[in-house]
C-alpha cells in the first residue's frame, strides 16, 4: 500500500495500497491528483464514522452520511483497481501485497481484537482472522482483489461478470461473514471497473465542462438523500449481507444491486471530477492513508465504548460541525509524516529478511513497456 489506502502496484498512487513497493525515498514523482483523492476519500471516510451516532437525532446529518456512503468506498475500490492493472505473479509483486496488505492485516486484527478485549474487559472476546474486525474487511478484500487480477485481466468483459457475482452475492443469503465474502463480491466490480480504466478517463472528467455538468447531480443526490433520511436504511449501502436482510425477497437484488452500482459510480465519477488537480497543502499526506485508515478505527471505537457523545450539545449543530470538524483534524493527524514515522514498522514493513533475494523479480518489475503509469508503478 505503500502507505496508501488505495493500493498501487507499482510505484505509487492510492489506497484501503484502497492499495506496490515503498517509494524510494527521496523521489517525488507522484500525481498529485491522486494524491488528493486518496486524502480527500479517507477524509469522507473518517467523517462518516465520526457522523454515525449523530444519525439519529439530525436529518441533515443523516443526509451528509447517506450521501458519503453511497459513494466513498466504492472511489477507494475503483482507484485500487486502476493502480492493480499491473499486477501479476511475479515474486517482487508478491512480496509488496504480503507486506503491504497480509501483514498489516494480521497485526491489526490482532491489534483491534485486544483493544475489544481491554476496553470492554471481555477477555473472552473471539479471536478470527476470517472475521475481519470493524474496518479490517477492505484489507480482506483487498488481498481477495489483487490476487485474482490476472483473472479479470484475462477476461473480455470483466466488469459484466464481476457484477454478476456481486448480484449473485446479493441474493445469496447462505453466503455467510467469512472473509467479509458479501462486501467483498459486492464491491468487486468497481475494483474491476478501475482495471480497465486508463488515465484519459480521469483526464475527460476533469474538464470544466464536465464538472459543470456533475455539480447539479451531486447537489440533487444530496437532496434527494436529506429527502429519504428518515426512512431509509444506510445498510442497504453497507453491502455486509443479502439483500434479505433488509426485509425484501432476495430477488430484489436483480434490480438494487445493479441500481446502487450505478447510483455509487455515477457519484464516484462526481467526486473525482471535483478533486484539484494541483498540488495543495494536504496532497502529501495521500500516501499516509493506510495509516490513516488502521488508526481511526481504535479512536472510533473508542469513542463508542466511551460514550463519548452522551454530552447533549453534541446533538445540536454546533456539536455537529465539532465533531466534523475533529475527524478531519484527526485522520489528518494520523496521515501526517510523523506518525506514519512512528508506525511504519507494522504498515509498511520492510521484512528483507523473509524474502529471498531475486534480482529477477525486479528486473521484470521495472521493465519498460508494461503500460503502467508511472506514479502507479511506484505505490503498491
Amino acid at each position: 500500500m505503500s502507505g496508501n489506502l488505495v493500493q498501487h502496484d507499482p510505484p505509487t498512487p492510492t489506497a484501503p495500497r484502497v492499495d506496490g513497493a515503498p517509494p524510494a525515498r527521496g523521489t517525488s514523482s507522484r500525481d498529485p491528483y491522486f494524491d488528493n483523492v486518496k486524502y480527500l476519500t479517507i477524509v469522507l471516510v473518517a467523517c462518516g464514522h465520526a457522523w454515525e451516532p449523530l444519525t439519529y437525532g439530525s436529518r441533515a446529518v443523516t443526509a451528509s452520511y447517506l450521501f458519503v456512503y453511497a459513494f466513498h468506498m466504492p472511489a477507494f475500490a475503483l482507484v485500487s483497481g486502476y493502480f492493480s492493472r499491473s499486477f501479476d505473479m511475479v515474486p517482487g509483486r508478491l512480496r509488496r501485497l504480503l507486506t503491504g496488505v497480509v501483514v498489516p492485516y494480521l497485526v491489526f486484527e490482532t491489534a483491534y481484537t485486544l483493544f475489544h478485549r481491554w476496553t470492554q474487559d471481555d477477555w473472552g472476546y473471539p479471536f478470527s482472522l476470517l472475521d475481519p474486525w470493524y474496518v479490517m474487511w477492505f484489507l480482506m478484500a483487498l488481498f481477495v482483489w489483487r490476487i485474482t487480477t490476472p483473472v479479470w485481466l484475462a477476461l473480455r468483459h470483466p466488469v459484466p461478470v464481476a457484477l454478476g457475482l456481486a448480484v449473485l452475492a446479493s441474493v445469496s443469503p447462505d453466503v455467510g461473514g467469512d472473509m467479509s465474502i458479501q462486501r467483498t463480491l459486492q464491491f468487486l466490480p468497481f475494483f474491476v471497473l478501475g482495471l480497465t480504466l486508463r488515465a484519459g478517463h480521469f483526464e475527460r472528467l476533469r474538464t470544466r465542462r464536465v464538472r459543470l455538468c456533475t455539480l447539479p447531480v451531486g447537489v440533487g443526490a444530496l437532496v434527494a438523500a436529506y429527502g429519504v433520511a428518515p426512512w431509509f436504511d444506510a445498510a442497504w449501502l453497507y453491502h455486509r449481507g443479502a439483500v434479505t436482510g433488509q426485509g425484501v425477497s432476495r430477488w430484489a437484488g436483480l434490480v438494487t444491486t445493479p441500481a446502487l452500482f450505478c447510483l455509487a459510480l455515477l457519484l464516484t465519477a462526481c467526486f473525482l471530477a471535483w478533486v484539484p488537480r494541483r498540488h495543495l497543502w494536504f496532497s502529501a499526506l495521500g500516501a499516509g492513508t493506510m495509516y490513516g485508515y488502521l488508526l481511526h478505527g481504535f479512536v472510533i471505537k473508542a469513542s463508542r465504548f466511551g460514550d463519548w457523545y452522551a454530552p447533549a450539545w453534541l446533538h445540536t449543530p454546533v456539536g455537529e460541525l465539532t465533531v466534523t470538524a475533529m475527524a478531519v483534524g484527526g485522520i489528518t493527524l494520523l496521515c501526517s509524516p510523523p506518525v506514519r514515522a512512528v508506525f511504519r514498522f507494522v504498515v509498511e514493513p520492510r521484512m528483507e529478511w523473509a524474502f529471498r533475494k531475486s534480482g529477477d523479480a525486479t528486473t521484470r518489475e521495472t521493465a519498460p513497456g508494461r503500460g503502467v503509469p508511472r506514479e502507479a508503478a511506484r505505490t503498491r
